[in-house]
């Protein structure tokens, strides 16, 4: 078996996890970015992240909210 490479784009983003992670570390990381975030499986960081901008991550939340989704 070969090594992931690692995650491509985003070597400088400063990653967190919520404070509600629990202790069996499954959970989203999520980084700021200009214009947006990006959000990765804090279980295989190797994977490329998701990237939303900050219209696409209001409308998602908004729609969490209105429970539409």
């Amino acid at each position: 078996m070969t090594a992931s490479p690692p995650s491509s784009g985003l070597p400088s983003a400063n990653w967190f996890k919520s404070s509600y992670s629990n202790a069996a570390n499954n959970c989203v990381e999520a980084a700021f970015l200009p214009g947006g975030l990006a959000l990765r499986d804090s279980k295989d960081t190797s994977l490329t992240p998701l990237r939303y901008t900050t219209s696409q991550w209001a409308a998602f939340c908004d729609g969490i909210v209105s429970g539409a989704l």
